[in-house]
C-alpha cells in the first residue's frame, strides 16, 4: 500500500513533466479542413454527469450520426458497473504521461474539428487527454486557461444550455459553421 502510494506520486511527477515538455514544443498542425464535422467531447463526470447532452450537438451543428465522440472522467470508477459513455480516471495514469485505458486510447487516435474540454478545474488525466488529442480547435473553461483550450467560455459547468449556444455563437463569429 505504501509503495503503491509512492509509485502513483512518481506517476503525477512524471504526468506533470511530460505536459510541461509538450507545452514548450509547438501545437501539431491538424489535416483537417475548416468547418465543423467531427467532435470530441472531454467530460469531468464528477462535477457534470449528464454526459448523453453532447449529442444535441449533432442537431446544434447539422451534424452526422456519428460525429461526436465523449469520453469521461472519473476520480474513480468500479470497472463492473455500466456507464453510458467510455470512462478513464485517475488509475489510468501510466509513465510519462502515458494513458493506459482502450477507451481513451480510441479516443486519442481519432482527429476532431473541435474538441470541447469540459471541466472547470485543472486535473492532471484531463490535461493529459487535452493535450493529446488532436484538434484543430479547442474549447473549454475560461478557468482551465489558455495553455489547452484556444476558445475560452465563461459559463457555469452546470448548465449546458448556455454553453452549447455561446459555443454556437462563437464558431459563426470565427466562420466554423
Amino acid at each position: 500500500m505504501f509503495l503503491k502510494g509512492i509509485k502513483d506520486k512518481f506517476k503525477q511527477k512524471s504526468g506533470r513533466k511530460f505536459i510541461k515538455k509538450t507545452m514548450q514544443k509547438s501545437p501539431p498542425t491538424s489535416t483537417r479542413k475548416q468547418g465543423v464535422n467531427k467532435v470530441g467531447c472531454i467530460v469531468d463526470l464528477d462535477k457534470f454527469d449528464r454526459a448523453d447532452v453532447f449529442y444535441e450537438f449533432l442537431d446544434a451543428f447539422k451534424l452526422q450520426p456519428n460525429a461526436v465522440k465523449i469520453i469521461g472522467y472519473k476520480n474513480y470508477y468500479d470497472k463492473n458497473s455500466p456507464y453510458s459513455n467510455p470512462v478513464f480516471s485517475d488509475k489510468d495514469l501510466g509513465w510519462n504521461g502515458d494513458i493506459k485505458n482502450s477507451y481513451a486510447l480510441e479516443f486519442l487516435n481519432r482527429e476532431y474539428d473541435v474538441l470541447v474540454n469540459y471541466y472547470d478545474e485543472s486535473n492532471l488525466l484531463l490535461n493529459l487527454m487535452s493535450i493529446k488529442t488532436r484538434a484543430r480547435l479547442k474549447v473549454g473553461f475560461k478557468q482551465v486557461g489558455p495553455e489547452f483550450n484556444d476558445l475560452m467560455l465563461d459559463t457555469p459547468i452546470s448548465n449546458f444550455k448556455i454553453f452549447k449556444s455561446e459555443l454556437k455563437k462563437y464558431l459563426g463569429v470565427i466562420k466554423e459553421l
